[in-house]
Order: structure tokens, then C-alpha cells, then sequence
């Protein structure tokens, strides 16, 4: 972008965050996720850094909050309340550092420091969780609770003490319980808690198993739940009756002290907060960058299992000393950053919108987005789904837009922010013809997906090839898309049973093959023709079969004869096959076409082997799984439960019975929170099989 276009960005998003801003601080309300913001305030930040011109007083970049609610009595902070700013990638976080070594020190230091001893300063850090809760500051006189105070928009906040009381975990009154870093800083408490001021920072949370109930109890009485832990904790704290917070869950952790008691490194500070009666994290003292990266990957393994929610780490320079020189600038202090966990949602430009050919002949919208990293990729397309869903997003060519990705699911755009829109956008015109094969396209009744009707196009036939050398399906070691692609423009393959007939010498004359790599193929190809039943059937694309549906007609029929010679009302009375897939494989199996298809890939010399026995441990319980499992692979644990009689499905419902989650669990995991299913670990799944 050029400056001209830069400055209409910088505008645009400077509205539709301070509006979304405003929703989540003042009313406690949210119509976007906190990665999404998140990445408009980055993408915000980013180019003011680059056109420091556009930067103006009204930018979000220059202020901390929203304002204070009315209800409340406001208090004046101080030292102000100030914001964050982010980093996703350790490259920035090496900036953020050069940055620093690039900074002169105020006027009076430098006589005594010279700019090229400042550059070789070697900066050491504490890092600590990034709690996802309402910041907070509390004010003791004389050793007991006087003040306090929420936020605000920095500068000055909302008196809200009576309902702080209400919290357990927050001391009404200091005393010193432990071992403190030194005598001088154990003087200074005892001076201040006998007469003067202690001030010290954190945030209110609620954890998750708390938020659960605390949700659960609200669905009894038919009233409204909390969308996260961090909104019911802010909207407790605005409650103007401190009866009604009491009850609610609520804990305290501090993270601050603004006092001066001696403390020379901020890791102090978490060592004195537990000694006046703070609940704190320990965090990690580091003495660089390596080790601060290194204590950002372990918290991130661990994150799901933490009894709160967080979205990352802040590291601070440890040396309060040069914490304060390297001062302030816009909202944030130079000397911290918040290492943040890379988002399941960010925010993109669509740079175009192409449609793709299924195996079944199905065309899919996608959106060709300039890239972006999320949940830890980086992504350039995202599905649309179908007309229908472009129509209800009003997506166009050239929209800002919120997209989305939840462990190994398809990236998908989920939101668009028209706000931003500067009139050059463009309208999708879904097209009529195939892009393939221009043949006119087709939408079945009641469907809302429009189709390639030609069996003999070219795009469905390398779909159909992909899918039945698949993982699930044959499995075809070293045999991927880019292979394929090759085989058939070849016109060495032309349908599944071409593969089986395949030889070394066919192989080697192509680019990416060396005699040993032609081997291995050949030898691949080779091991996969002996199949199960329900896998075999599984890589057939019939429309509608996943891998359960053939799985239960295999364990139902036993052979590929007995398909052929089924009724449709025969196949209506299996366990989950409505009229609409009895009809789909009715018909397969009776085409002539894939009759001899069927014929032809036995002559070639694949090997039907029969049904596993199925056991009835499970018999009738539904799972789905999320996340990373360490001792098993998703397909190894989906095959034991099915083993055992179970069922698996892609996406949570109320007839679920277990979501399995592993680390790193997708967004199934707080749908499945919110619906009540049982949620259990790896080691609770491995002992239930």
C-alpha cells in the first residue's frame, strides 16, 4: 500500500476498533473474538510504525482503555494503567529487542553513558502467564485495603472496592508472611504498612471449571450465560450490588507492585507478592531471549490444561532501573511485550475468490486471502462453503475479513468487516459452467451445493484419485496429489485400477524419479492391495459414505457380491443409513459403469480382507476428538474405538457421549463445555478402551 491508501486504512481501522474496543471494556459486550482484535490492533500498530505521520490522539494505539461507567465513583491513577503491546512470532520479538539496544537514554544519562555502551547493554527479562482477566489496581493505607480501582481508560478508572472485598483471595489487610529478597525491602514494607501506601496491580479471573458451573446454574434458571471467564469476571466486578458479586467465583492474581519498596528487578516483585498475601505466578527470570522463547513453548504445551485461560506471555526487561529509562510511547512502555500464542482467528484481505472441483463432483467457493498466520500456520485460502454462505457473509473481492482455523479443520472466512470497506470491493459472480470441463453446473433440490454433473470430467477424476489413494482409503505410501497430477498428464493413469498396473519402468523416465524412488512406490502400491472391506468401500467416493457409513455396511454385508445384490429397503434398516444414502449406494452398485470398475480393480489383484471383529464395550456411545494425542494417531484412535463399537463423528452435538481432547484441543472443546458433554483426557480415553 502506498501512503495515500495506508492513511484510509489507518482511519478505517482506527473506527471499527475503538467501536469494538467500546463494546468489550465499557459494556462488557463482544461481537468479535479477542483474536480478532487482537489482529486489528496489530495490523494498526504495524502501520503507524511505518507512516508515524498518520498517527494521531484518537488512534487506539494512544490510549489504554474505554471510559469509566458512569454508576461508579472515579479514581485517579496515579501512575497510569497502561496497555500491552503484542507480538505473535520470536522474529518480532528479536525486533522488539534491537529496538531497545537502538534507543538513547534520556539527556542527563547520556553524559554519563554513552550511546554505543547503551547498544551493548545486555538486557535480561522475567516472563510471566498472560491471564486472560480484568485488571485491577488496589491501594493499601496504613497496611489495610483502601482503594480499589478498575482501569478505566488509563488515567483514570472506577471505584470499585466494595465489590473487591467480596474476593477471598484479596487480603483486606497486609502483613508479611514469608522470606523477603532482602532486610532493606523487608524495612520499607514494614515503614509503609505502618504508615504510608502500598499500590499493587494483578487481575480478577474466574477458572474454567468455576466458569462451567457458574454457566451451568444460569441455564437452570433459563437465564442468559457468559460467552468466557473473562467477560463474567468483568461484568461481576461492574455489578453495582457487591450482594450479587459474592457469590460469584472470582480469585485474584497479582502481577505488580507500583510502590517503591526497594526492588530492583521486577522478579522481585513476584517474589515479595506471595510474602504480603498474593497469590502470584512464580514465572521464569531469563537471561535472554532464547530462554524467554523456550518458557513461551512449555507454557503453551501446558496451556490447556492450566485451571485459567491465557493467551500468552509478558515479558518485562527484569532491571527496574531500565524498565522507567526506556520510558513510554503511545499506550505501552517500551520495556514489555505480551508474547501472545498464535490466534485460531485473525483478520485478512480477500485478494480473490476462485471456486475447486470435489471428487463428487461438488464446486466449493474459496477465498484466496493475503496470508496470514493462524493457529501457528500460515494460511492463504479459506473455504466459503457455497453460494449461499457468500450471500449470508456478503463477502466480496477485496473485503477485510475474520477467518478462522481450529486444529487440523479447514480454514473458513466467518465473519466480514464491512466497516472497512473503501468502495473498490467486487462482487463474486458464482459461476454456471464447470471451470474444468464447461459442463452447465446443477443444484439437486433441497441442496444448497451446485455441481459438475460430468462423471467423465477431468478435475472430478483426479479428485476421485486422490481420495482412493488416501490415508483412509488405500493409503498408498509416497503416493500425494503432486504424484498423481504427473501419472495422469501422462496419461499413464486414467482410472483406480490403472495404479495396480503400474511398473518400475514407467516411473523412472518421469522428472522426480530415480530408480530407487520408482522402487519404493511400485513396492508401496503393491502392499496396499490388501484392504479391509470397509476401507475398500470407504475409497470407492461414494456420495454420502464417509468412513463410518462404509465401516458399518461392511460389518453389515460382509462382501462386495451381497452390495451388489441389496434393496434399497434392505440398506434403509442399517443403523444410521437414512433413505438418502440408501439411495446413493443403491444406485453405485448397480451402474453398470462401476460394476466394471469393480471388476476390473479385482483383476488387478487387490484382496478383500473381512470385517475386524467388533466388540461391544462401547456399543452406542458417540466420541469426537480434538486436538494432538501423544500415544496414538487420529485414525489409530478412531479405528479402537470403532473396534469396541463406538462411533466417531467430526463435530459436537448434544448426542455426543465424549469429546476426547489431547493437547492443543480446537474449538469443539468450549462447545463441548457449553453443551454438558463429558470431556476426558488422553489417559481417561486410554483406560476406558
Amino acid at each position: 500500500m502506498n501512503a495515500k491508501q495506508s492513511k484510509l486504512r489507518i482511519e478505517k481501522l482506527k473506527k471499527v476498533i475503538s467501536y469494538h474496543r467500546y463494546l468489550y471494556h465499557v459494556l462488557d459486550k463482544q461481537e468479535i473474538s479477542d483474536a480478532a482484535l487482537d489482529s486489528l490492533k496489530h495490523e494498526l500498530y504495524k502501520l503507524e510504525e511505518v507512516y508515524p505521520e498518520f498517527v494521531t490522539v484518537d488512534s487506539p494505539t494512544q490510549r489504554i482503555s474505554g471510559e469509566p461507567l458512569k454508576e461508579f465513583k472515579k479514581v485517579e491513577h496515579k501512575i497510569p494503567m497502561l496497555s500491552i503491546e503484542d507480538v505473535f512470532t520470536e522474529e518480532e520479538l528479536k525486533k522488539w529487542e534491537d529496538y531497545l539496544k537502538r534507543l538513547s537514554p534520556s539527556r542527563p544519562e547520556r553524559a554519563r553513558l554513552a550511546q554505543s555502551r547503551w547498544a551493548a547493554t545486555k538486557f535480561e527479562y522475567f516472563s510471566e502467564m498472560k491471564i486472560d482477566g480484568f485488571a485491577i489496581t488496589l491501594i493499601y493505607k496504613n497496611g489495610f485495603l483502601n482503594t480499589g480501582a478498575t482501569r478505566g481508560n488509563g488515567r483514570i478508572g472506577e471505584d470499585v472496592i466494595q465489590n473487591l472485598k467480596t474476593i477471598e483471595s484479596i487480603p483486606l489487610k497486609l502483613e508479611i508472611k514469608g522470606k523477603l529478597p532482602s532486610k532493606e525491602i523487608e524495612k520499607n514494607i514494614r515503614e509503609q504498612i505502618r504508615n504510608g501506601k502500598i499500590e499493587i496491580r494483578g487481575e480478577v479471573y474466574i477458572t474454567k471449571k468455576a466458569f462451567e458451573k457458574f454457566n451451568q446454574k444460569l441455564m437452570k434458571k433459563g437465564e442468559k450465560t457468559y460467552s468466557n471467564p473473562r467477560n463474567l469476571a468483568a461484568g461481576s466486578i461492574r455489578q453495582l450490588n457487591p450482594k450479587s458479586v459474592a457469590p460469584r467465583p472470582l480469585r485474584f492474581l497479582a502481577y505488580d507492585i507500583i510502590t517503591d519498596l526497594g526492588q530492583k528487578k521486577h522478579s522481585q516483585e513476584h517474589q515479595i507478592l506471595p510474602c504480603l498475601g498474593f497469590k502470584t505466578d512464580s514465572g521464569r527470570a531469563s537471561k535472554d531471549l532464547n530462554q524467554v522463547v523456550d518458557f513461551w513453548r512449555k507454557i503453551a504445551k501446558k496451556r490447556e490444561t492450566l485451571p485459567f485461560q491465557i493467551d500468552g506471555i509478558v515479558v518485562s526487561v527484569d532491571n527496574n532501573y531500565l524498565f522507567q529509562k526506556l520510558g513510554v510511547i503511545g499506550k505501552s512502555p517500551r520495556a514489555v511485550r505480551a508474547f501472545k500464542f498464535s490466534p485460531e482467528q485473525a483478520t485478512t484481505i480477500v485478494k480473490d475468490i476462485k471456486v475447486q472441483l470435489g471428487r463428487t463432483g461438488a464446486v466449493t467457493p474459496v477465498a484466496y486471502l493475503k496470508p496470514v498466520k493462524v493457529g501457528g500456520v500460515m494460511i492463504s485460502r479459506a473455504t466459503l462453503h457455497n453460494a449461499n454462505e457468500i450471500k449470508k457473509l456478503g463477502v466480496r473481492i477485496g473485503d477485510t475479513v475474520i477467518v478462522e482455523r481450529a486444529g487440523d479443520v479447514i480454514p473458513a472466512v466467518v465473519k466480514v468487516l464491512a466497516d472497512l470497506r473503501t468502495g473498490k470491493e467486487r462482487n463474486f459472480l458464482f459461476p454456471k459452467l464447470c471451470p474444468t470441463c464447461g459442463t452447465k453446473l446443477i443444484k439437486p433440490a433441497k441442496e444448497v451445493i451446485w455441481r459438475c454433473p460430468n462423471k467423465n470430467c477431468s478435475a472430478r477424476k483426479r479428485k476421485f484419485i486422490y481420495h482412493f489413494t488416501s490415508k483412509k482409503a488405500f493409503d498408498v505410501k509416497g503416493l500425494g496429489p503432486k504424484i498423481i497430477n504427473q501419472l495422469i498428464d501422462e496419461n499413464l493413469v486414467s482410472q483406480f485400477p490403472d495404479i495396480f498396473e503400474l511398473k518400475q519402468g514407467d516411473l523412472i523416465p518421469l522428472g522426480r524419479f530415480a530408480e530407487k524412488s520408482a522402487e519404493n512406490l511400485i513396492d508401496g502400491i503393491q502392499k496396499s492391495k490388501k484392504i479391509t472391506l470397509g476401507r475398500f468401500i470407504y475409497s470407492l467416493g461414494i456420495r454420502h459414505v464417509g468412513e463410518e457409513t462404509a465401516i458399518n455396511l461392511a460389518n453389515y454385508f460382509g462382501s462386495v457380491q451381497k452390495l451388489k445384490e441389496v434393496s434399497k429397503e434392505e440398506l434403509e434398516k442399517i443403523s444410521d443409513i437414512g433413505q438418502v444414502v440408501a439411495e446413493t449406494v443403491y444406485d453405485w452398485f448397480q451402474s453398470k459403469r462401476n460394476q466394471k470398475l469393480l471388476l476390473d480393480i479385482q483383476r488387478v489383484g487387490v484382496k478383500l480382507l473381512s470385517p475386524e471383529k467388533i466388540g461391544k464395550k462401547l456399543s452406542g456411545k458417540t466420541f469426537v476428538l480434538t486436538g494432538v494425542l501423544k500415544t496414538l494417531t487420529r485414525n489409530e484412535a478412531e479405528k479402537k474405538i470403532r473396534m469396541l463399537g463406538g462411533h466417531t463423528t467430526d463435530s459436537i452435538s448434544k448426542q455426543t457421549d465424549f469429546l476426547v481432547a489431547g493437547k492443543k484441543p480446537g474449538s469443539k472443546y468450549s462447545k463441548a463445555k457449553k453443551l454438558g458433554i463429558k470431556v476426558i483426557d488422553e489417559k481417561e480415553f486410554l483406560k476406558m478402551i
